[in-house]
């Protein structure tokens, strides 16, 4: 149905592994503060990622990278790092089933950041698919 190769298959796995990552996360912030459980397991990611760039051959001189790529790897990393502790801090709070699904209401800023900075223009189609994301979210949102 999907070649391998495609961006749909490696986007649904990251959704899996997404979803793990809430279950996982709410089960092993229980005692812990958030913040130091977002530094856990920043850590693990940093050897497991590094483990695989260098084990698939695909380590490079990051020094050679241009000033343009480190300072917008930097923004994203700050952007990940302060996500990451709003999410955990979420779960440590809130129902994995609530948090999860409002954290994706990044979909829909994507999507508009997308159109305001990278000049993307979503069909009609994909606007319905993301109001009806930002349907959702509000729906969980709002208490009965």
């Amino acid at each position: 149905m999907f070649a391998a190769s495609s961006w749909f298959v490696w986007a649904l796995l990251s959704a899996v592994f997404a979803a793990l990552t809430a279950i996982f996360a709410k089960i092993g912030i229980q005692g812990v503060d958030s913040d130091l459980a977002t530094l856990i397991r920043t850590g693990i990611i940093a050897v497991v990622l590094s483990l695989f760039v260098w084990l698939t051959g695909k380590w490079s001189n990051p020094l050679a990278l241009p000033g343009k790529t480190w300072l917008f790897l930097g923004l994203s990393g700050i952007a990940t790092g302060v996500s990451w502790a709003c999410y955990f801090r979420a779960l440590q709070i809130g129902e994995a089933s609530k948090v999860a699904p409002v954290d994706k209401f990044s979909l829909v800023l994507v999507a508009l950041f997308a159109v305001a900075f990278l000049g993307e223009r979503p069909a009609p189609r994909e606007w319905l698919g993301i109001g009806l994301v930002a349907c959702g979210v509000l729906v969980l949102a709002f208490k009965r």
